[in-house]
């Protein structure tokens, strides 16, 4: 027996529910990427750390600087209430995303989380937008 299987798995119904939730809450930067590459964006892309001179510096194309200390009731009104939020933060060092999506949570707000953040998008290769506006995948691509 392997340290692999001294815990039984899961039963395919229980092992179903588990990967259905995660996917509920969760989404990947190639999905992000694909959808804003498509113009297909159901959704707010939320850069949710850091000062305003790091969001300049490097940020995904298409994302709103809105660091989760700032995420409120009143901030949150600007969006209809349907509204999908995917947020993202530094990456799997960094907690920010997890803060941001709790507090859309208890607004009642539909919120995944980009997993991996800035480190997964430049892992997958992808390019960075630079300066105070969003900016655009597209627009960055053809440069």
């Amino acid at each position: 027996m392997s340290f692999v299987t001294d815990y039984a798995p899961a039963s395919p119904a229980v092992a179903a529910e588990h990967f259905l939730r995660r996917l509920s809450v969760e989404t990947d930067c190639s999905d992000v990427a694909a959808a804003l590459r498509a113009g297909d964006a159901d959704f707010v892309l939320l850069h949710v750390i850091g000062s305003p001179e790091a969001y300049a510096r490097q940020h995904v194309p298409g994302a709103l600087h809105l660091p989760h200390r700032q995420i409120s009731a009143e901030r949150m009104a600007e969006w209809p209430e349907e509204t999908l939020f995917v947020v993202y933060c530094a990456g799997p060092h960094c907690n920010g995303a997890d803060q941001a999506a709790l507090k859309l949570a208890r607004l009642g707000r539909p919120v995944k989380i980009m997993i991996g953040g800035v480190t997964g998008w430049a892992d997958e290769g992808l390019p960075f937008a630079a300066g105070a506006a969003p900016g655009s995948l597209l627009a960055v691509a053809a440069e």
